[in-house]
Order: structure tokens, then C-alpha cells, then sequence
């Protein structure tokens, strides 16, 4: 787990306290001793790497769709852009049977999140008010947008859900921006800020995966040497439609 006492429940004050790589250290090691309450067992049908994609991007995912959303089948989710949390909301999204439309820059992201289950792709480069798009392909609006642009997309976002619409703020990619809450108002809204998830619901998330062998799209494996390049490649590729991750068991390399 990412944070390493947060069994269950809403979030205690002191969450971010006990963050791996924040106050507590973090994982870039050969071995580890952790929290009896932090660890939880890994799905059986995944690798060492595909399970070290889980504990942050697809807790996240998981706490958008599954805790706040409770999302149903036949509902509309709208993920924005194609990162590790994007792309676990998407495939998650299609095992609750929801419809999925994702947004990105790239025409080829989009060709790649459509073979992975998307129902439409939108460019936002190319079609700046994608919110009309959006709300023209779910008729009359989303029932969910796992909003990872922040502030910058919100207004757009509001504008894309259908009245009483929910939306979990995962990200600040797009930097400060002026909301008018006339548009929360407008839409009834159900907006919330999340960060990943408890223990509990890692827990529920894993039998989900382990029930339909879900795997983990990963984009390149690194070895424990060669950490100052996954490093580097995540830094250049922040939103590449792959979840790559960094490879911590060396004895696989040893």
C-alpha cells in the first residue's frame, strides 16, 4: 500500500503521514520491511511487475469508479488523457460495463485505448470544445469523469457530465485555473478530491482482478540498475498510454 496505515473508513487527517517515498521511505530497494497492515497478497496470475503497477495508479482508478462513482453497468465514464490511472479506469470501467470515452492529444493513443475497450476517442487538440463532443456521444452528458487535468479541464468537465453527474479530481496536470461554481450548481454536481485508496479497498479491488485474470498494461520493464532511466523515461513520457514501472525485485537480475 501506498499509505501504509490507512486500513479503511474515510481517510484519517494524518494519511499522507505514513506515504511510502513521502515521510516514510520508499521502495527503491532490494528488500523491505513494512507494516503488517500495508502489504496485501498478490493476485496469483500476475508477475512480480505487473503487480508493482497495482498499490498507486490502479488503487486510484479503483477508488474513482468503484468507492465514489459506484459505477453500474450500461453507465458512461469519461477518462481524460492515457496514463497509468487512465488506462486502469478504462479497463476497469469496461468489468463494471460501463461505456468509455477517453480524451488525449495523440490520434494513435486513441486507436491504442479503443483496442483496449474505449467506445469513442476525442482529441483535444484538434476539437478544443471536446466537452460537446462528449456529452453529444453519451446523450446528454457522462455519468462519471475521472478528471486528471485539474483545473485547467474542470470547467470542461462540468460541462460534459449529465445533471447530478459525478466527478473524482485525481490530478492538477493543467495547473491553477478560476472555477465558477455557478457551473457545480448548474450541473448539481458531485465533485471530489480523492488520493489512491485504503487497504481494504486494494483488497476488493485484487479479487476483482483475480476473478477475471485482468492484466496490467505495461509499457517497458527496467531492471533495479538501471533506475535513473525509468526515472528518466517517466519524467519525458508523464501521460504515455503504457503504465510503465520500475522494476524493484533485482533478483530476477541478479
Amino acid at each position: 500500500m501506498l499509505f501504509q496505515r490507512w486500513i479503511g473508513g474515510p481517510p484519517p487527517a494524518d494519511t499522507h503521514s505514513s506515504a511510502l517515498g513521502g515521510t516514510i521511505d520508499g521502495m527503491l530497494r532490494e528488500y523491505a520491511v513494512l507494516e503488517e497492515d500495508g502489504v496485501v497478497p498478490l493476485p496469483s496470475h500476475l508477475s512480480f511487475q505487473e503487480g508493482a503497477s497495482l498499490p498507486c495508479a490502479a488503487v486510484t482508478a479503483w477508488h474513482a469508479l468503484a468507492e465514489h462513482a459506484r459505477i453500474v453497468a450500461g453507465q458512461t465514464v469519461l477518462v481524460q488523457g492515457t496514463g497509468g490511472v487512465s488506462i486502469f479506469a478504462l479497463q476497469f470501467a469496461r468489468l463494471m460495463g460501463a461505456q468509455v470515452i477517453v480524451t488525449s492529444s495523440s490520434d494513435q493513443k486513441l486507436a491504442r485505448a479503443k483496442q483496449l475497450g474505449a467506445a469513442h476517442g476525442v482529441n483535444y487538440k484538434a476539437n478544443s470544445e471536446w466537452e460537446k463532443t462528449v456529452a453529444e456521444l453519451s446523450d446528454g452528458g457522462v455519468d462519471h469523469v475521472v478528471e486528471v487535468g485539474g483545473p485547467g479541464t474542470l470547467a470542461q468537465s462540468l460541462r460534459a457530465i449529465r445533471i447530478g453527474g459525478k466527478i473524482t479530481l485525481i490530478g492538477v496536470l493543467s495547473g491553477a485555473a478560476e472555477i465558477n461554481p455557478m457551473l457545480i450548481f448548474a450541473r448539481r454536481a458531485n465533485l471530489q478530491g480523492i488520493s489512491v485508496g485504503s487497504t481494504q479497498m486494494f483488497e476488493a479491488m485484487n479479487r476483482a482482478i483475480a476473478v477475471i485474470r485482468l492484466k496490467p498494461i505495461i509499457d517497458k520493464v527496467f531492471s533495479f540498475d538501471d533506475a535513473t532511466a525509468a526515472y528518466r523515461s517517466t519524467a519525458r513520457h508523464p501521460q504515455q498510454i503504457l503504465l510503465g514501472f520500475l522494476l524493484l525485485d533485482r533478483r530476477r537480475h541478479g
